[in-house]
């Protein structure tokens, strides 16, 4: 039987990632592009310029079907994953009627109002992409939350959404049909006119769905511009105080997200380009003994809706730290504060977490994989698969590839390198989190009264 290949693309917040699997889940060709720097004309505006995200999905996928042993052809359908919490105004046409909101941008923690005449349409990111890929007004129902009128138990537009019914997209589960590349959209991209292209889900369930994350036992932390601790289950936790329940990327079921670090692997990346190479910065962190010999880093390198004056910062410098300590306190951070915060989720959920899967970038990091199997306690495995993966799955169940999303996740996801906890190092790490919990009850007060200077 010939092979099929299912082409995932994971357009994120810093970069497009495309990659080419086979039925099997093993890769046979990826490119990535870097998106542009944000444009941030005044304070609270975070716009991706002009067209970058179908600019930078159709660079991304001719470099990654230009290194394919194959023919556009081949390719049996495509999964699509975008940026969730986007904004995208539309034209009746399906293109821009102004730049795509980021995330970041403060106009999409409010619900949308009209100001411009030309919009027609009013959708997700992914709603976007699909336009343009396919030319049809069709969405995944499981990028839409927060501010967007989405009923959560049924999945679908509530019956008097605020936003007039006819501006909004029609709505699919993940793993269905949104329609066929188009003759432009080919022409954009290289792939093959008619190609099936399936919905998802947002970019972070289709990140746990690709890492393999199946069950209430295990947490998953997402290393990507936002880090946040995950699980699954099946049902929609409305009040939740220390996590807020998302779609997932199976019809039906859910993902459960912890409080998280915006800007977090930014940070790494900030970091990084300050301080030098990233293999160099990885080895010399390895060397510092945990506790970064007294520093510790306040990850707020964007600070929350709830508290707009405060900082990141670094503290405890007394001559014995260089760069390399300043770089072991960020990764140590990060593992603490998810720690801490995953703990509170599973307390709330009434569960125990039994393994650590860690995905994104970051997760190539041995000493960042022991520092948060150490901070947790627990095995720490390192997922092999991510967004990508998750949308070439949704690609292949929809094409009846496996028969459903448990099958396709057996036969499509390996299991990664497994770091087992140091039980000294924990117990150090259990101490060293109770100052991560209360050091912001400090620097607060002192960012709130330079901000008044």
């Amino acid at each position: 039987m010939m092979t099929r290949y299912l082409l995932g693309i994971d357009n994120g917040s810093q970069s497009t990632k495309v990659t080419v699997f086979d039925e099997r889940g093993v890769t046979r060709a990826s490119a990535r592009v870097p998106l542009r720097p944000n444009d941030t004309p005044r304070p609270g505006v975070v716009e991706h310029p002009e067209d970058d995200l179908w600019d930078s999905i159709g660079a991304a996928t001719r470099a990654a079907l230009a290194s394919f042993d194959g023919r556009p052809e081949d390719i049996a359908g495509v999964g699509l994953c975008t940026i969730r919490f986007c904004r995208a105004l539309l034209r009746a046409d399906g293109t821009l009627a102004q730049p795509v909101l980021s995330w970041m941008d403060e106009r999409v923690s409010r619900p949308y109002e009209p100001t411009n005449p030309e919009v027609r349409y009013v959708s997700a990111s992914s709603g976007y992409i699909t336009a343009r890929m396919t030319g049809r007004f069709r969405d995944t129902a499981a990028n839409y939350q927060g501010v967007w009128p989405i009923d959560t138990d049924t999945w679908s537009w509530v019956d008097e959404p605020a936003i007039p019914r006819e501006m909004l997209f029609d709505l699919v589960d993940p793993g269905e049909l949104l329609g066929t590349v188009t003759t432009e959209a080919a022409a954009h991209t290289g792939l093959s006119v008619g190609t099936p292209v399936f919905a998802t889900a947002n970019d972070k369930a289709v990140e746990a769905l690709g890492s393999g994350l199946a069950d209430d036992r295990t947490l998953l932390l997402s290393l990507g511009t936002y880090i946040a601790g995950m699980t699954t289950g099946s049902r929609n936790v409305p009040d939740a105080k220390a996590f807020w329940t998302n779609f997932a990327c199976r019809p039906g079921r859910y993902l459960y997200e912890s409080h998280g670090i915006r800007r977090g692997m930014w940070t790494v990346s900030w970091l990084r380009d300050l301080l030098g190479d990233e293999e160099a910065l990885n080895a010399g962190a390895a060397e510092v003994p945990p506790g970064s010999e007294g520093l510790i880093a306040v990850l707020d390198w964007l600070a929350p809706v709830e508290a707009p004056d405060r900082k990141g910062a670094f503290l405890g410098f007394d001559g014995r730290q260089g760069r390399f300590h300043l770089y072991r306190a960020v990764l140590e951070a990060i593992a603490l504060t998810l720690c801490g915060n995953g703990a509170a989720m599973a307390a709330e959920l009434g569960t125990e977490f039994d393994e650590v899967l860690v995905s994104g970038g970051g997760a190539g990091s041995d000493v960042l994989m022991r520092i948060v199997a150490d901070a947790f306690g627990k095995p720490a495995r390192r997922a092999e698969g991510g967004a990508e993966l998750g949308a070439a799955i949704c690609a292949a169940v929809g094409l009846g590839v496996h028969s459903g999303f448990d099958e396709a996740v057996t036969a499509m996801v390996r299991p990664g390198v497994r770091f087992a906890p140091d039980p000294g190092t924990h117990e150090l790490y259990r101490r060293l989190r109770q100052t991560y919990e209360q050091v912001r009850g400090y620097t607060d007060p002192l960012f709130g009264w330079l901000a008044r200077q």
